[in-house]
This record gives structure tokens, C-alpha cells and sequence, in this order.
């Protein structure tokens, strides 16, 4: 049994864009860390797992839509650490499964559907003591695996971010607003952050992610101009723009975070947003999955 997750070492890249007004464009490619426990959910599982070892927990149980990253790569981290999975699904299942049910799956994970009623209750203390009496002693991780240890693993990802590369603004896709309140977390305060909601009304991310931090030096914002619709909603335009990103500069993206995210960063560069002669490093969290570029 492996005691942790395998992490690959990931590179930093300069996409040769036009247009650039002044600014210089990174793009840290932490898409590239594991090949199923991508990007953000990496650093959001490892102090999880640590958690549910330390407590003496075999099995992870957690929350997700029937499209969810999150389900994905739990399903995944706890397959490499011959750990168990449940996985509580909204809606009804549907046969043939999703690419990412059908993925989480064939690595173990037991799917449990119930219907959005009762998944919205899903934080109330009556639902998870009828979790735990239905499933035993399981470690639940909450959908989208934000939590204190999530915080904590995107903390510490922050801070070697930092040490590895010089920047001034640092952009990232929010879903819960884990990896963005971890981030804030661990940078000093002369960097700014911009965290680009996937979600249509996400102007609440900005409470939830306040709760999240203590560190009220750093200058952070949450952008909710590019959501396209809405969490999983997509255009002709941002679909365009995703081939013609792995197309002509080798960046996947995938269409529910990081695409909204860099249309974002690319238009606010076109407006003069950013002040002249810094640096945007672009947080590529993974999630590539979603568009069928991940091999099951």
C-alpha cells in the first residue's frame, strides 16, 4: 500500500500570445501533477488522506454531481492508496455512465444516487449521521473536498508557487473557493489574486472564501464575469477558443474552469487591466477529463 500520492514535478510555460499590451504570461501547468488526481485536487486530497489514516479510516465518501473533478480524483487517490470510495451522486443514474462515473467506477468507487432534494441537505447534521449509520466509519470529505486540510494542502502548494517563480498577479478557476482561500493563505502580501467563478451569481464565493482566511493583507478578488452561463454551461465562442488554445499554443483546457478562466485573463489583458510590465501567472487546475482528453 502506497503511504501518499504520486506527485510529478510540472513545468512553467510562456504561450507566444499577441496582443499582450505590455504584460507577461505564465501558465504553471499543474494539469500535468498526477494523471488522474490533477491539479488542484492533488494538493486539496493530500492532507485529507493524511486525516483519514491518521483516524484509522479505510474509506473515503464524498460528494459530487454526475460530471464532478472531485469524484473523479477521489475515486482515483483512493484506488493508488488501496483505500475504499463512496461516492453520493445528485440526480438519477443514468445508463451508459458519464466518462467520469464510468471512470470512478472502474477504480472502485461505489456510486450512490439520490435525488436533489435530498442532496441539497447534504451539509445538515441529520443527512451525515444517516450516512454514517448507513455506511459505518467512513471519512467524509465534502463536495469539492474544501475543508481545513484542503486549505492547508493549497496552502502549502502557494508558498512553493512563490519560492519557484516571480510574479505579480496570480489568476486560478474557483469552484468552492478551497484552492483560491489556500492560495491567499499562503502568498505575501505583494501579490495580487484574481479567482474567475465557473458559477452564474457567484458573487457569494467571496463570504465563503473570506471564512476560509486569515491573511487580510494580500489584494484578492473574485471575477464572476466569465462564468458562460453557468457551472457546465459552455458556448460556440468558448468552445473555439479551447481548440484554438491546444491547437496553436499545445494548452488544453477544459470547458467548466480553466477555459473560462484564461478567456477571462486574456480579455482583462486586452482592456489594459493589469499594470504595465507585470507578470499573470495563469494556475492550470486540471479537470481535462470533462472534455474526453484523459484516458481512462
Amino acid at each position: 500500500m502506497a503511504s501518499s500520492l504520486s506527485y510529478s514535478p510540472t513545468p512553467v510555460i510562456e504561450p507566444k500570445l499577441e496582443g499582450m499590451n505590455g504584460v507577461r504570461l505564465l501558465v504553471k501547468r499543474e494539469d500535468l501533477n498526477h494523471p488522474f488526481v490533477s491539479g488542484n485536487k492533488w494538493w486539496k486530497l493530500k492532507y485529507n488522506l493524511e486525516q483519514a489514516k491518521r483516524v484509522g479510516h479505510d474509506t473515503l465518501l464524498t460528494f459530487g454531481g454526475a460530471y464532478s473533478n472531485h469524484l473523479y480524483a477521489t475515486a482515483a487517490a483512493a484506488h493508488e492508496l488501496s483505500m475504499k470510495s463512496i461516492g453520493i451522486v445528485r440526480g438519477e443514474r443514468t445508463n451508459p455512465l458519464n466518462q467520469t462515473l464510468s471512470f470512478a467506477e472502474s477504480r472502485g468507487m461505489k456510486l450512490h444516487f439520490i435525488s436533489r432534494e435530498a442532496y441539497r441537505k447534504k451539509n445538515e447534521h441529520e443527512f451525515l449521521q444517516s450516512i454514517r449509520n448507513q455506511f459505518g466509519e467512513v471519512y467524509i470529505l465534502p463536495e469539492g473536498g474544501t475543508n481545513e486540510f484542503a486549505v492547508r494542502g493549497c496552502t502549502e502548494f502557494a508558498k512553493t508557487l512563490e519560492q519557484e517563480i516571480d510574479f505579480d498577479y496570480l489568476c486560478l478557476p474557483i469552484g468552492t473557493g478551497g484552492t483560491m482561500a489556500g492560495t491567499i493563505e499562503g502568498l505575501s502580501s505583494n501579490k495580487k489574486v484574481i479567482g474567475f467563478s465557473s458559477l452564474k451569481g457567484g458573487d457569494f464565493l467571496k463570504n465563503e472564501i473570506q471564512s476560509l482566511v486569515s491573511n487580510t493583507q494580500l489584494d484578492w478578488q473574485v471575477n464572476t464575469d466569465y462564468h458562460f452561463g453557468g457551472y457546465g454551461k459552455t458556448t460556440n465562442e468558448l468552445m473555439t477558443f479551447i481548440g484554438d488554445m491546444k491547437m496553436n499554443y499545445q494548452l488544453p483546457l477544459d470547458q467548466v474552469y480553466t477555459a473560462k478562466m484564461m478567456m477571462g485573463v486574456l480579455d482583462l489583458i486586452h482592456q489594459n487591466y493589469f499594470e504595465h510590465g507585470s507578470t499573470i501567472l495563469v494556475l492550470h487546475t486540471g479537470g481535462l477529463q470533462g472534455n474526453g482528453l484523459i484516458n481512462s
